[in-house]
């Protein structure tokens, strides 16, 4: 009975996956994009159920999200009939929870200890260097629980951490104390889990033999995605007996920045001595020039376990590539595709469109918006209504009118001042008291409500929108007192309009005074919302170039219009955009890949890192075999930038591409905007090259200068005689040259 249901089991698999399946011991299965690595999985604790190998309990499948966690228990109930209810299958952090609640006493930890989230753990960390009297204007609250994290992510306590300068030794002490506030109040943070699951396990040799011989199997899911720590606390489970079944892809490891260790699957495959993995290489996803072209970019890696994808479903159409003379002609090009092959009868849920940084999203939203084309933000929110924008968007209102309540309260405390919820109650009081606004009554609430009373005084000047002297202005600031106004902003007069700023140059010093930009500067993972912070000043210059009303009000009131209900609800038939990252594990008949150019795909804090340029083109290769059918991709050979409009090289991965799979497209905008026509009427292209082989260095190669020493190539700019190369060195920063006189050699 049992080897006919078994039998069953493996009848609907191909020869390489039934190989997975079937493996006797620790196997590695290298599982290409598209290749049904989750029914391999799925069908293996199956089997090893169904032929009486071990039971359900003596088993353990780890994930790395809930949603793959329940997909597989769905999955496993559909094939056996069994009750999965104490299996231990999940994450690694719910694994760990569940191991530290049944050992507490062991772990060092209270029965009911509780477990801070990100902003949970940030506060602790606040709350920690008050109590020691620390300078947080040095010792950044954020920086410091970044450096927690990143410490025990990598197994390292406190005292371990190798600290070779004063301010990393103050760093660990605050650690440490951080730590023992935390045992105190029973409480532990995301990475605390892990580590403290490694250690009860590294010290407990009871315990540790118990788990050994009760785990006979472990599976784990994206293997290429563990950290160093994720991997030595599976090797702690994995007794004499347990094989360990590992799935995974070298060619899709796109989460460095989270720890994940690509070299864990050449190590284990090492460690656990496996000769070779098994490869699943047939893609049941992708039309062949699809698969061509990932297998091209990605063979341009050097260490990869090697795998070539291949399927017999068909050749299919080539991939179409189409430049665009700027960011706003490449937006309205998807947009015409998107609506030529929803014509054809595809529907806008077939459809994607992705992007390297969640800042290019603003250009694609308008540019759908204003043809009123359904779309949803995937795995994130839309331009105008993410937080950042929201904060410099009530920074930009309160510059156009001081007395805006909503936006005063928005950001009084943001980024923080001191201002707490009581003071702020006392001021309602004092404001509906005197039957005014907020900011009234702060122009009177005294030196804790000075600075920023101050702060948005400067802005409402530079607006140009000036509140009648009396009616909401400081009363302390008169618009006859150059003195009071000097004291301000140095230099700058209400009473002769030379303080007034562009829009875009006005959206750029709000973001940079306001202390938006270097809070998210300082914000571990803070990268998007800069970049997205940048992106708003673009979007004031776009509208500026489209629109013959160019007033802060007019384009507070277009953004406010941008960020209304259009979005599409849940299910409904609607474009999808994402980051790359974000599409990881999705799929779609058709799919845009925007913004191909040096320094933003790949992007430009990879062209210096180790190995970050690989990184990218992993990245590359998950955006491309998310397609099914169809693949565009595009960039711009000039695109807005901090309000600025600069010139851009194609992405070298365009250039890995064979030609025989690429088609080129010419532009086929119905109705071009009069802007536009102008701009293209004008346009002439660069004169720099335009190919990174005809270049004297690549973007990410190594260069010499007789007098700065070592650097990494980080891009180039300009054009003819006036081309610049800009050069990063480690310890001078970014350095440009002029190209033709830049005395730099291949290093």
């Amino acid at each position: 009975m049992f080897a006919a249901a078994a039998s069953d089991l493996l009848d609907a698999l191909n020869p390489e996956q039934r190989a997975a399946v079937t493996a006797q011991g620790s196997t590695l299965v290298l599982a290409g994009a598209g290749s049904g690595k989750t029914r391999v999985l799925t069908t293996r604790i199956a089997w090893l159920v169904q032929t009486g190998q071990v039971s359900p309990m003596g088993l353990m499948a780890v994930t790395f999200t809930n949603k793959a966690a329940k997909e597989m228990l769905t999955r496993l109930t559909a094939m056996l009939p069994i009750n999965t209810r104490g299996m231990w299958v999940g994450t690694f952090h719910g694994l760990c929870n569940r191991l530290l609640r049944a050992h507490h006493r062991e772990a060092g930890l209270p029965q009911l200890f509780t477990i801070l989230d990100s902003s949970d753990q940030l506060s602790a960390v606040k709350r920690c260097l008050r109590a020691l009297n620390v300078d947080t204007e040095k010792y950044d609250p954020r920086k410091l629980q970044s450096f927690i994290n990143q410490n025990k992510e990598a197994g390292l306590r406190a005292d371990k951490v190798e600290a070779w300068d004063p301010y990393t030794r103050r760093l660990c002490d605050y650690m440490a104390e951080y730590d023992a506030q935390c045992q105190r109040e029973g409480a532990v943070d995301f990475a605390e889990l892990l580590l403290r699951a490694y250690e009860l396990l590294s010290r407990n040799a009871l315990l540790r033999e118990h788990y050994q011989q009760r785990f006979r199997h472990i599976l784990v899911d994206e293997f290429q995605d563990t950290s160093r720590l994720q991997y030595l606390w599976l090797k702690l489970l994995q007794g004499p007996g347990t094989a360990l079944f590992a799935v995974g892809d070298d060619d899709q490891s796109i989460y460095a920045f989270r720890g994940a260790n690509v070299a864990n699957m050449a190590l284990f495959l090492e460690e656990m001595g496996i000769a070779a993995p098994i490869k699943l290489t047939r893609n049941y996803r992708s039309l062949s020039t699809i698969l061509d072209a990932a297998n091209a970019v990605i063979a341009h890696n050097q260490g990869r376990l090697g795998k070539d994808l291949w399927t017999d479903a068909g050749q299919g159409e080539l991939i179409r590539h189409y430049e665009a003379n700027d960011d706003g002609e490449e937006a309205r090009f998807v947009v015409e595709e998107i609506q030529s092959l929803k014509r054809e009868g595809e529907s806008f849920l077939d459809m994607a469109v992705l992007y390297r940084s969640n800042a290019q999203s603003r250009s694609l939203e308008h540019a759908l918006f204003s043809v009123g084309i359904p779309y949803r933000v995937y795995g994130g929110l839309r331009f105008f209504e993410r937080a950042e924008i929201k904060h410099a968007l009530a920074y930009l209102r309160l510059a156009a009118n001081p007395e805006d309540d909503n936006a005063f309260l928005r950001v009084v405390n943001f980024p923080a001042r001191g201002i707490g919820a009581r003071s702020l109650e006392g001021l309602d009081a004092d404001a509906r008291a005197a039957g005014g606004s907020l900011w009234a009554a702060a122009c009177k609430g005294g030196k804790k409500f000075e600075p920023f009373v101050r702060l948005v005084d400067e802005l409402n000047r530079h607006s140009g929108v000036y509140p009648a002297a009396g009616e909401g202005r400081n009363p302390g600031i008169s618009a006859e007192s150059d003195g009071q106004d000097e004291a301000l902003d140095p230099g700058l007069r209400r009473d002769d309009g030379a303080s007034r700023l562009p829009l875009t140059e006005l959206v750029d010093h709000v973001v940079a005074r306001s202390g938006l930009l270097e809070y998210y500067q300082n914000e571990k993972d803070g990268e998007d919302r800069v970049e997205n912070l940048n992106e708003l000043a673009n979007a004031a210059a776009a509208f500026a170039a489209d629109s013959d009303e160019q007033s802060l009000a007019a384009f507070l009131a277009h953004a406010a219009l941008e960020a209304g209900e259009h979005e599409a609800a849940q299910g409904q038939d609607a474009v999808q955009l994402m980051s790359v990252h974000a599409a990881k594990g999705l799929e779609f008949h058709t799919v845009f890949i925007t913004g191909l150019e040096e320094g933003l795909f790949p992007h430009e804090n990879a062209l210096a890192e180790q190995g970050g340029i690989e990184e990218e083109r992993r990245l590359m290769y998950v955006a491309i075999t998310r397609a099914r059918r169809r693949l565009y991709l595009s960039h711009a050979r000039m695109r807005m930038l901090h309000g600025q409009m600069r010139y851009g090289l194609p992405s070298r991965f365009l250039e890995e591409l064979p030609e025989s799979l690429v088609r080129s497209l010419s532009m086929r905008l119905a109705n071009p905007p009069p802007a536009f026509r102008e701009a293209v009427a004008h346009y002439a292209p660069p004169a720099v090259p335009r190919r990174q082989a005809d270049l004297p260095f690549k973007v990410g190669s190594r260069v010499s200068h007789p007098k700065y020493g070592e650097g990494v190539v980080a891009g180039y700019q300009g054009q003819g005689p006036d081309t610049e190369i800009s050069v990063e060195f480690p310890k001078l920063g970014r350095k440009a040259f002029i190209l033709d006189y830049a005395r730099l050699q291949a290093a």
